[in-house]
């Protein structure tokens, strides 16, 4: 009876923290998206996919996945100088945004969930905190 109840603990323990991971990465996402709205709209438009040779695309951009600690720095401390994004160079200044490691979790994680993105390895403000120029 004993390994039974300890299977079913075990079972019950990692669905709830797997519903856990799920509902906070939907609460950040949600939470990005409104500051997605706010700071990033105007330069990387609604679609996310940004102007050609001015301002990269987030919607399916491989730049964002491939450099996930530089573009969370480029969010918290801006950037300057070359990049490339889906194979095109882009060479602009994004100032930093003065936004919460927080917010900037949040706003990683919508725009690496949204315009084709897929990424289930969460953002956190923990990660980015530990993100120095």
């Amino acid at each position: 009876m004993k390994p039974i109840l300890l299977t079913l603990f075990f079972f019950f323990s990692f669905i709830f923290v797997g519903c856990s991971q799920t509902d906070a990465l939907k609460s950040s996402i949600i939470r990005g998206e409104e500051i997605y709205t706010d700071f990033c709209v105007s330069c990387h438009l609604p679609s996310g996919e940004g102007v050609k040779g001015v301002f990269p695309p987030l919607a399916k951009s491989d730049y964002l996945f491939k450099n996930r600690e530089a573009s969370i720095r480029g969010i918290k401390f801006g950037q300057s100088g070359e990049i490339i994004v889906n194979g095109i160079k882009y060479n602009g200044v994004m100032a930093p945004m003065g936004l919460s490691d927080d917010e900037i979790a949040d706003v990683m994680n919508y725009i690496t969930n949204s315009w084709g993105n897929k990424n289930n390895n969460m953002v956190t403000e923990e990660e980015v905190s530990k993100i120095k120029k």
